[in-house]
């Protein structure tokens, strides 16, 4: 990327942390980087495989938004680094869009005994990425789903950030209907072939605001009974290397009892 770019980058990124950045000019300027980023000459594989499944995310998206009207789509987002890379994506394919409401449609299911940090993250992130963000509190994703798709009958499709190595990951393609049991609507997962480094790959070279508690060595993110720093990434005695820094797709739950 050159200097003019990664500069350009940094003003939309910062224009729209701070909330001054229309949804449509957001919209086009994240798609611009995102451009310029797929066009790079890039000398790392890794950031080459990073393109590739960009282009992917991209593709599945744009079938998304080809299946289904903007108000019959929603995206699950709780401010984890997975979801924060597909509505980058997101935001990027709807440059072009021609009907953009004023806010997205979005869900927020809140964990048990959430972390005061990532729920700052998600509000001040759902404001600069103009999210409509429902929030629910339920002892079941499923639960909130349902309540959810109560209130918002018109939801027919949801996009989540599920990975390949998440749990009950394994099976997933890029549309899946709800099981059986669960209330309807088409799973659409854009980044579920994207390894670990990938995720943080793009973040990084993006230059994407995150959580703080990736930098504290927090890998993957749920409620504070249940998450600790990985110890993968343990330098001392309470210190760990930042989230970043680990490279293994099966050590990114280590952190987690469940």
């Amino acid at each position: 990327m050159t200097e003019a770019a990664q500069q350009s980058l940094a003003n939309g990124v910062a224009d729209s942390v701070n909330g001054y950045t229309p949804l449509r000019a957001l919209c086009i300027a994240l798609r611009s980087r995102i451009d310029a980023f797929l066009q790079e000459d890039l000398e790392t594989e890794k950031l080459r495989n990073v393109q590739a499944q960009t282009r992917t995310a991209l593709n599945v998206i744009l079938e998304a938004l080809n299946r289904y009207s903007l108000p019959a789509l929603s995206l699950s987002y709780n401010g984890g680094k997975d979801c924060l890379v597909l509505l980058i994506i997101y935001l990027a394919a709807l440059a072009d869009h021609p009907d953009l409401p004023f806010k997205l449609e979005s869900i927020y299911i809140v964990p048990p005994h959430p972390f005061p940090e990532v729920n700052t993250f998600v509000a001040s992130s759902s404001i600069s990425y103009h999210l409509s963000l429902t929030h629910f509190s339920r002892e079941s994703m499923k639960a909130a789903f349902a309540d959810y798709l109560k209130l918002k009958p018109e939801v027919k499709a949801i996009f989540v950030g599920t990975r390949r190595t998440d749990p009950h990951g394994a099976k997933l393609t890029h549309f899946d209907p709800t099981d059986g049991g669960w209330p309807p609507f088409m799973r659409i997962h854009p980044v579920i072939d994207w390894h670990y480094t990938e995720i943080w790959e793009f973040i990084r070279h993006l230059e994407i605001p995150y959580c703080e508690l990736y930098d504290m060595g927090y890998t993957s993110l749920g409620g504070t009974t249940d998450t600790n720093p990985n110890p993968a990434l343990r330098i001392g005695e309470g210190r760990y290397k930042p989230a970043y820094e680990l490279v293994e797709d099966d050590e990114e739950r280590l952190g987690r009892d469940r």
